[in-house]
């Protein structure tokens, strides 16, 4: 049947039942005898109690509704159109004929019994269709049990519901409150630490996670269980991140890494945060960049006065002002090509826009590469952050906030150490100048340009062999969202001076996310993909830290943000030594560079250190294999 055609017999239906309802209030008022009603009057009213309650059903939209999907707010409506139709049927019969012949009872009984026959026809068709769909389900559907019985679940469910092709068996929830209840007639089976037992025993095809603040460890507990019984798994993204705030079937998606490695929602200081932005000029070095492009983007939702993105490389730069432009109409962009080492062109940039708050992202940050490169860290790592950072006081501009990385903390490599260097500087500055210059030091972001996830993805679609540097190599990550966060919250907080370190959370192996991503994908670690170990590159260590042993952390107003107690330098002789350094630069001594960034930084790593644990990757590698090999044993029957 056309839509058309279905909406006429809509109103016809609606208009009948309005009749019904009339005739029903009579008989209603005269206790059904029929014979005691003088009708002739009754029916000359019919078409004028049908007009003006026909028009109050059309003004709100009654006809629109689907009754497959009727519910609360189709009984609402039903609400609404009755009490405003009967009113309008009282004006009308007023001013027709000043309500001769129309007892007040039936004004008052005809909404009622007005309200009950429209709505049981429509709890009817969606009880039949409901049915016939579990029936239909029950022979050829996926059969799925949801995690969490909470808003998102339930949402879910009703969604679920209406699809023939799943399911629904019911939920678990660790609230006990709702242990043995139902929703929508299924049973919340008991707590998730239930999950193996309710998959051995209840044919489960499809577990959905639908608890939205779920954290990472929870999640792979999940995840693990449901590998061992060898059952899908689909997760529900976090309710935040759903634009509608409503939850459907469609949103479910496959498990990612991210949600493997997530931990609990960021709570920030909005408000602050607003006031601390909302209004003015933001510049954002590297603003094509992993996390230049986030914050661009978080900033942009606070009202900024005006965005200037300082970008070296073009595509980059196109790629976020286009999408600027796309999703903030109304927001001022202003677009700089240019390279933070070029003196004239962050001043030019500075003197123009006026910008109030700066967010230095612009870095080189591949360790392996800047290794053999010294001189092109020195100069974009150190020289840049200096001209820029030096730019900001002669502009006045109001806060400078420079990104820095983990890999600055005892560093063991020249990346690490420039990037020291340069918080070194920001942090000395900020006693000669009226600028606020603030140090955000945070770990590995998932996803992040050249990181190590997209590098697993490529290569565990070409089939493998996945490589890791060493068995025992840990990183820290955070998503890029809830970096670009911290950074705003960090600095809305600072003062000036500080150097604030993001809680990490825990370190996770990178042989387990590895592992993790390869199951992912549905195949098995070492049998289906193969993974690699290559050895350290260098300058590469095992473990990375958030800040030196002398540093000391102290807490703030912030839970995930610490702040680290570094060490002073003589602002002289930090200077002396940076000049050296563009000197260097200028005369391309890589040397000189090398020896120039140990002065400043003393506890730089000796490499030797990652020829050792190289040599001694063989060994590793080899009681991995053995260990592997007596697991896979232990199962066979």
């Amino acid at each position: 049947m056309g839509i058309i055609n279905r909406r006429f017999a809509i109103v016809v239906h609606d208009l009948c039942i309005v009749l019904l309802a009339w005739v029903a209030a009579y008989l209603l008022r005269h206790n059904f005898a029929w014979q005691s009603i003088e009708w002739r009057p009754v029916m000359h009213l019919l078409p004028v109690v049908a007009a003006a309650q026909g028009l109050v059903f059309w003004g709100i939209g009654l006809h629109r509704g689907l009754w497959r999907f009727a519910s609360l707010p189709d009984l609402w409506n039903i609400i609404r159109a009755a009490v405003l139709g009967a009113l309008a049927v009282a004006l009308a019969l007023f001013l027709f004929n000043r309500l001769e012949g129309v007892p007040r009872v039936v004004l008052a009984v005809y909404p009622v019994l007005l309200i009950l026959l429209l709505s049981a026809p429509r709890l009817a068709y969606r009880m039949w269709r409901d049915r016939g769909l579990t029936a239909q389900a029950m022979a050829v559907g996926k059969r799925v049990l949801i995690l969490g019985a909470g808003r998102a679940g339930e949402m879910l469910a009703r969604d679920i519901r209406r699809d023939s092709e799943y399911l629904l068996v019911g939920f678990l929830d660790d609230n006990p409150q709702l242990k043995g209840t139902k929703i929508h007639g299924l049973p919340v089976l008991g707590s998730t630490e239930r999950l193996a037992h309710v998959l051995d025993t209840l044919d489960i095809d499809v577990v959905i996670i639908a608890i939205t603040s779920a954290g990472g460890a929870q999640i792979r507990h999940v995840v693990e269980m449901c590998e061992q019984a060898k059952v899908q798994f689909r997760i529900l993204p976090r309710m935040q991140d759903l634009m509608s705030g409503l939850i459907s079937l469609k949103d479910v998606r496959e498990v990612a890494i991210d949600d493997l490695l997530g931990r609990e929602p960021v709570s920030l200081d909005w408000c602050a945060i607003s006031a601390g932005l909302a209004g003015k000029a933001v510049l954002v070095s590297g603003a094509g960049g992993s996390i230049g492009s986030e914050l661009c983007r978080q900033i942009a939702r606070l009202k900024p006065a005006s965005i200037i993105l300082f970008e070296r490389c073009e595509f980059n730069l196109y790629s976020i002002e286009m999408e600027l432009r796309e999703q903030y109409p109304s927001l001022v962009v202003h677009v700089c090509l240019g390279d933070v080492c070029d003196r004239s062109g962050v001043e030019h940039a500075l003197s123009k826009h006026r910008p109030e708050v700066i967010f230095h992202a612009a870095a080189y940050k591949h360790v392996p590469m800047l290794q053999t490169q010294a001189r092109e860290a020195v100069r974009n790592n150190v020289l840049g952050t200096k001209t820029l950072a030096l730019a900001a006081d002669k502009y006045s501009c109001t806060t400078f906030v420079m990104i820095s990385t983990d890999k600055a903390v005892n560093p063991a490599n020249i990346m690490g150490t420039s990037k020291r260097v340069a918080e070194i500087f920001c942090q000395m500055l900020d006693r000669c100048s009226a600028t606020r210059y603030i140090t955000v030091r945070f770990g590995n972001v998932l996803g992040s340009a050249g990181s190590v996830v997209p590098l697993f993805q490529k290569q565990i679609a070409a089939g493998g062999p996945v490589t890791v540097t060493h068995p025992d190599i840990t990183r820290y990550f955070m998503t890029i969202p809830e970096a670009c966060q911290l950074i705003m919250q960090s600095a809305v907080m600072g003062k000036g001076g500080e150097i604030f370190v993001l809680n990490m959370g825990e370190p996770v192996k990178i042989r387990y996310l590895a592992e993790q991503m390869i199951r992912l994908s549905g195949k098995i670690p070492g049998e289906d993909i193969k993974i690699a170990y290559t050895g350290l590159r260098p300058g590469e260590k095992l473990y990375e830290e958030l800040f030196h042993k002398q540093e000391g952390l102290n807490e703030t107003g912030h839970e995930k943000i610490f702040l680290a107690q570094s060490r002073e330098v003589a602002w002289d002789y930090l200077n002396e030594v940076i000049d050296a350094m563009d000197r260097s630069c200028k005369e391309y001594d890589d040397a000189q560079c090398v020896l120039l960034l140990k002065k400043l930084v003393p506890e730089m790593e000796d490499p030797s250190v990652h020829k050792i644990t190289n040599a001694l990757l063989p060994v590793i590698s080899k009681v991995l294999e053995f260990k592997r090999g007596n697991r896979n044993d232990a199962k066979e029957p």
